[in-house]
């Protein structure tokens, strides 16, 4: 079931890919981006995240904790995303889509037909060397975005398609951001 907005956000209890307990109700002093991707050599997902840390030096000042979540295990993020990325904030394995369930995050056939169109942003992942590689679990995964804030969600965001995510602007709206 899909959450919303003034819902409490569903606390969970997990391990990141290099071993730290996380629980998410210790953050709830801050803000909160919680952020659902595909898998591990998803060129959609990889530049994605690419642009994310980009970003995260200023969303970090503005207090934002970031946690990431994939659908692939541990090998296979460290081989496609730790190796191209340097990781400012957890990412956290989660191949048998314990706290994807818990949030409401489906796949959906039309919105992968829908993201193969995303020509630009494959065009752009490509570029910076995020290339296709092993397609793990659910290949039509949407991704999904939560904006939390004092333990409630404050913005849900589900993909129309496989590279959909909650647009920057929001999530500086969020933090009150002048200009990013």
């Amino acid at each position: 079931m899909k959450l919303h907005e003034d819902q409490a956000a569903i606390n969970f209890e997990v391990d990141d890919i290099d071993g730290n307990r996380l629980v998410l109700n210790s953050f709830f002093d801050r803000p909160i981006l919680v952020s659902f991707y595909r898998y591990a050599s998803c060129p959609l997902c990889n530049i994605r995240l690419n642009e994310l840390i980009e970003r995260y030096p200023v969303y970090k000042n503005a207090g934002l904790v970031v946690i990431a979540f994939f659908q692939s295990p541990p090998e296979s993020i460290q081989k496609y995303v730790t190796s191209k990325h340097p990781l400012p904030f957890p990412i956290i394995a989660d191949p048998s889509h314990t706290v994807y369930q818990k949030y409401g995050v489906t796949s959906s056939r039309w919105g992968y037909i829908k993201g193969l169109f995303r020509l630009h942003r494959f065009i752009k992942a490509f570029r910076r060397g995020f290339w296709l590689g092993k397609m793990e679990s659910e290949f039509t995964l949407i991704p999904a975005d939560f904006l939390i804030r004092d333990s409630k969600i404050v913005k849900a965001y589900y993909g129309t398609n496989i590279g959909d995510h909650l647009p920057f602007i929001e999530i500086e709206k969020f933090l009150n951001l002048q200009e990013v």
